[in-house]
């Protein structure tokens, strides 16, 4: 029986008291944390590999990022975008710097779903057209657009009817893509890496074609960046390591190195095609994300965490194909463990070594999407508490 002390104190009590219970949550409460580390309130450090969804970009109380956010605060807290800031620029010209050659326009807005909202709307508007492509096994969000384009999404859909018509082109199938897309496509929308799908990478060929054939059929290339963009796949954006181009790229979870934030990125010729109140955010590019997203860009660049996010994913590859693990997917530090039992058990046979990593769609696959600041001794950790796990024989 539950005590009025422990309930109290325990914020699992609580928030089940008075929150709708859409999650499940893991067995521990994080108090603080430094670095990859997460100490909990009943005394136990554990390595996240997990990231809150790919988010800590910088790990937790990186000095730069903290520096920025604290120094914004002071200054000023929220202005609206009816007036020009310069933080706002900063971030802006931080990011056009950062994005594929062509990619010059910023759009911001609160959340990745938002951004991929913003993206199909613009895609739609800009065509004329009623149709939106996605790929099988995708995730694009919870909203109304960007979840009518997330595979399976019918059981929890819950609006009566999607905003637009929708296909999904089987992932990887190339004659599929080139006998699906034509001239009443508005946009195909796609993850270079397919994050919740297990950090499934699609591959170069299949991307070239979805540029080639929206390129030759008027209608738009949107690369969903939410999670494998800002240096998580040891680029920038995952479509740098295929050497296109997209029309839009969207950007969140990472973007601001935990503050909520996202961006929708875009050419000139996009951009020319709206005007005032044709888009809107009350909170997107308010000063604290602004700063945010300027830190956690310069913190990437100066500190090179890029070549830090390559080195650790071949040292992933080289030593942590052991124990429940028979192949590693995905890309630089969004990749997919996949495992010889459910990756749930794996999960928390982790969890016991106090290193949390999470799961996927796939339930054969264990996800990696740990911060960019990983270091060497964390994967020799990871490596041998995999190892120590008996695999199962065939």
């Amino acid at each position: 029986m539950t005590t009025l002390d422990e309930a109290t104190i325990d914020p699992r009590i609580r928030e089940a008291a008075t929150m709708i219970p859409v999650y499940g949550q893991l067995p521990f409460v994080p108090e603080r944390a430094s670095g990859c580390e997460i100490f909990t309130r009943d005394g136990r450090q554990i390595l996240d590999l997990y990231g809150g969804h790919a988010v800590a970009a910088l790990g937790y109380g990186h000095p730069r990022l903290l520096e920025a956010i604290q120094k914004q605060s002071s200054k000023l807290l929220f202005q609206s975008n009816a007036v020009a800031l310069d933080i706002r620029a900063d971030a802006a010209e931080q990011l056009t710097q950062i994005t594929p050659q062509g990619i010059n326009r910023v759009f911001f807005v609160n959340s990745g779903a938002e951004a991929n909202e913003n993206a199909l709307r613009m895609a739609l508007q800009a065509t004329g057209r009623k149709k939106v492509l996605a790929i099988t096994r995708g995730f694009h969000g919870r909203t109304a657009a960007a979840a009518a384009v997330t595979w399976n999404a019918d059981k929890w859909y819950g609006f009566p009817a999607k905003p637009f018509d929708v296909d999904f082109i089987p992932r990887d199938d190339i004659d599929m893509a080139r006998s699906m897309i034509d001239d009443t496509v508005a946009c195909v929308i796609f993850e270079p890496v397919q994050g919740v799908a297990g950090a499934y990478d699609l591959g170069t060929e299949f991307i070239e074609t979805l540029r080639a054939e929206t390129t030759r059929h008027g209608a738009l290339l949107v690369a969903d960046e939410v999670q494998s963009g800002m240096g998580r796949c040891g680029h920038f954006f995952a479509v740098q390591a295929h050497g296109i181009v997209p029309d839009i790229i969207t950007s969140a979870k990472a973007l601001g190195g935990g503050i909520p934030c996202g961006a929708v990125l875009c050419t000139s010729d996009i951009a020319s095609r709206f005007g005032a109140g044709d888009l809107g955010s009350t909170f997107g590019g308010g000063p604290i994300a602004a700063a945010a997203i300027a830190a956690t860009v310069q913190a990437i660049r100066d500190e090179h965490l890029l070549a830090n996010v390559r080195a650790r994913e071949a040292q992933i590859h080289e030593q942590c194909v052991v124990g429940p693990v028979h192949k590693i997917q995905g890309m630089g530090l969004l990749l997919g463990l996949v495992c010889d039992r459910p990756a749930a058990e794996v999960r928390d046979t982790l969890l016991e070594h106090n290193i949390l990593a999470g799961t996927s769609s796939d339930p054969e696959v264990l996800r990696i999407l740990a911060p960019l600041v990983l270091q060497a001794n964390h994967v020799d950790r990871l490596s041998q508490a995999l190892a120590s796990i008996v695999p199962t024989t065939i």
